[in-house]
């Protein structure tokens, strides 16, 4: 059959594992999809520049909108990232009726709205995990059921650093250090380390689980630098591990949903602990398929290619059919509810001077704000002491007021960390 043209945007980490995947997997592409998959060309910022993979000269071009409008063109794949050119360019090929594969979480989670409005066949697989099939999952496998919670890890990064913390009692300092220096960091890991990266990600996770449209600025957003081999060793002591999460739930009466990325402390014995490294695990919680659990590599030049080229696959056996993949789903159009009205719980520890009533100070805190404590447990001895609490479940305003209001108190000379804690309940 005619050859369907693929024109690539970007031939970086992502882009040159796409391209030697294409090259090395041709004959099977072209048996599962019905028609082999020729490349039409490849978009650059500099023609000369040394890639990972040879590509003859005749296809790249620094024209990346001439590119994907040419008339010979099937499929777009864009893998440059960032906002612009990326939206541009993905608008003027869907104009052309092109179809779009993308992995930039960046921009469905700014402008999704816009890229679906499109009116272009569009698969983004790769935009979250990597190479865990997950986003079709939600979009096509659960669309019979109703999804009420997504709760993961969703940045390797983050994930490597507080591991390596874990593990080895390092500080947080050294384990960027030591992941920049495997290249799992970026020089510039601002991304990744504040959250930005998992917030993206989880607005798009909640866009699909919950059928209503939420973009970044709609995620509560918190990073791990602020967390010390201290925290770490509390949290281990008490039977916990720390990961930075993403966090996408309904509220109880099912009128608003919550979306969040912080760290958060989780028992050992939840399979998220377990998840080591530079992975990425995710689970999802049905009302009747029950809890589901996703788990690999979630970034990396190969493992991302394979999702992109799952996308590629799909949307090509779609132009063979002369269909589409499921349009945008917001039917639902839940709110998202403010940080403050999520149900959470959280583990503190208060510095404070030690001399009777100060405990009964302290819980008197608590229950003025209707925060129930769960354990006390008391650390020091002589003129200092700590005090690390853990709460019941409540709301995070509520927790929020109640730490303020501990900070006040002239018998608390510091509070020295405060951490929520999830995945007990």
């Amino acid at each position: 059959m005619k050859p369907l043209k693929v024109a690539l945007l970007g031939c970086g980490v992502v882009g040159s594992q796409v391209i030697r995947l294409m090259r090395e997997q041709a004959d099977d592409l072209a048996a599962r999809i019905g028609a082999p998959l020729e490349l039409a060309g490849v978009a650059v910022r500099r023609i000369g520049r040394k890639r990972d993979v040879e590509v003859p000269a005749d296809l790249l071009t620094t024209d990346a909108e001439a590119l994907v409008t040419r008339d010979d063109v099937d499929i777009v794949v864009e893998v440059i990232g960032g906002i612009e050119p990326a939206r541009t360019l993905i608008l003027a090929a869907m104009a052309k009726g092109k179809a779009v594969v993308t992995a930039n979480k960046a921009l469905l989670a700014e402008d999704g709205a816009t890229i679906h409005a499109g009116g272009g066949d569009l698969y983004y697989e790769a935009s979250v995990a990597g190479a865990i099939p997950l986003l079709r999952p939600l979009r096509e496998s659960l669309a019979g059921d109703h999804v009420k919670r997504v709760l993961g890890i969703v940045n390797g990064t983050t994930n490597y650093i507080l591991d390596k913390m874990d593990t080895t009692g390092m500080s947080f300092t050294d384990a960027l250090e030591e992941a920049q220096s495997l290249g799992y960091a970026e020089a510039d890991p601002t991304a990744d380390v504040e959250g930005f990266d998992a917030a993206a990600k989880a607005a798009i996770l909640a866009s699909l689980a919950f059928h209503s449209r939420v973009t970044a600025a709609d995620v509560h957003r918190e990073g791990i630098t602020e967390i010390t081999a201290a925290d770490v060793a509390s949290a281990k002591a008490m039977g916990y591990v720390i990961k930075l999460l993403a966090i996408c739930a309904k509220s109880d009466d099912g009128r608003s949903i919550g979306v969040r990325v912080h760290p958060a402390m989780i028992p050992r014995t939840h399979p998220l602990a377990g998840v080591r490294e530079a992975y990425n695990a995710v689970f999802v919680e049905a009302e009747s398929a029950g809890q589901l659990m996703f788990y690999g590599k979630g970034a990396g030049g190969a493992p991302t290619a394979s999702a992109v080229l799952g996308d590629i696959v799909a949307v090509a056996r779609n132009r063979l059919a002369g269909t589409r993949g499921p349009e945008e789903s917001t039917y639902a159009e839940l709110a998202v509810h403010p940080m403050g009205q999520t149900i959470t719980r959280c583990h503190v520890a208060l510095d404070v001077a030690d001399k009777p009533g100060v405990l009964a100070r302290v819980a008197e805190e608590f229950a003025k704000h209707d925060v129930s404590i769960q354990t006390v447990r008391q650390e020091g001895h002589g003129d200092d002491a700590q005090l690390v609490i853990v709460t019941h479940r409540a709301t995070d305003a509520a927790l929020t007021a109640t730490i303020e209001g501990l900070r006040e108190l002239d018998i608390v000379r510091a509070v020295a960390s405060v951490m929520r804690v999830e995945g007990d309940d």
